[in-house]
Order: structure tokens, then sequence, then C-alpha cells
């Protein structure tokens, strides 16, 4: 059995503590990259009414900006966009971005953040809702970066037919670009 803190609550807790908590935690954030793939996995055969399940609409997105020429940090993002879907059934964006925000841009933190917005130009329409959300962003700097990730890999990323890469392609990535955090509040720089 690992060492355990000794304390049961923060206001007793002390050094010697913290240097098992710290241990612990280190480990427990190297399976990051692990976990992640785990999750993209719970996406298999979960079409929602889709054509095709959210996994292989993830490996899509992911297959087509790589084949654009978009660097990995791009193409990891499009890969995990909607892995917010299992528990952020109404936010899905917000979780998604929250995964993240420690690993990427700005400017990819702020499209994955906002993608579920500019999505809805092609479908809100069906559901009575307003398919010009988006605008109400134009002028932010990252709206056309925005705008290109939903009408170039997003909403195009539902075909049966197309030649999708597996997700054991995309898994080096995934270990490379989310084993090392570039901000975060335990880092000093959140």
């Amino acid at each position: 059995m690992n060492a355990r803190a000794s304390f049961h609550a923060m206001t007793d807790s002390t050094a010697a503590d913290y240097e098992i908590i710290v241990s612990e935690t280190i480990e427990h954030m190297a399976g990051l990259p692990e976990r992640i793939l785990a999750h993209l996995r719970l996406l298999s055969g979960d079409h929602g009414g889709f054509a095709v399940d959210r996994l292989t609409h993830c490996l899509q997105a992911a297959t087509r900006a790589q084949r654009a020429g978009k660097d990995d940090e791009y193409v990891l993002c499009a890969l995990i966009h909607d892995i917010g879907d299992t528990l952020g059934s109404f936010n899905h964006a917000d979780v998604t971005a929250a995964v993240l925000k420690p690993f990427v841009s700005e400017r990819n933190h702020w499209m994955v953040a906002n993608h579920d917005v500019f999505q809805g130009r092609y479908f809100f329409h069906h559901l009575g809702l307003d398919p010009e959300l988006r605008e109400r962003f134009r002028g932010h700097e990252h709206f056309e970066h925005t705008v290109e990730f939903c009408h170039e890999f997003d909403q195009t990323s539902f075909d049966p037919g197309y030649d999708t890469l597996p997700l054991e392609h995309f898994a080096p990535l995934v270990r490379e670009l989310m084993n090392q955090p570039r901000r975060s509040l335990y880092l000093g720089s959140g």
C-alpha cells in the first residue's frame, strides 16, 4: 500500500504530507494521455443518431486536419474536440476546453471552447435556434480560426465512407502533447 497523508483537514497538513501527495500526483498526472485515449474509446459505438459514432467523428476531424497540413496541436484539438460529450451532455465544449487548456495555445483553446456555438451554423435552424449565434463573437481575434475548424473539419466529419485513420495512429500525438502542460496553477503559470 502506498504511503498516505496523515491529515483529515487541510488546515492540519504538513510539508511531509505534501511530499507524499506530490509524489502520488506526479504519477497520476503522467497517466493523463492514456486516460484521454481510454475516454476517446468510450465514444465508440455511441452514434447519437448520427451516421457515424462519436469516436469516428473525432477521428475523421483529426484525419482531415492532419491531411490538410494542420500542426499537431490543431490535430489534437480536432481529435478530442467532442470528448466532453459523455460527461458534459449540455456543455461538451466547456468540458473539452477545460481538459485541453493546460496543453494548447489560447487560440486553439478558444476554438474548442466555442466550437459548439460555431457548429450551430449548420443545424440550429432545424432545432428552432439561431444559426447565426456565432455572430456575437464576430470581431474576436479567433473568430475566423473557429469558423475554419467547424467548416473544414467538424461539420464534414460524419461520413461512413471516409478513409479515417484509426485511434492508434493518433496515440503518439496524444502521448506527446498531453504529457507536459504549458500552463497550470500548479506550475505557477495558471
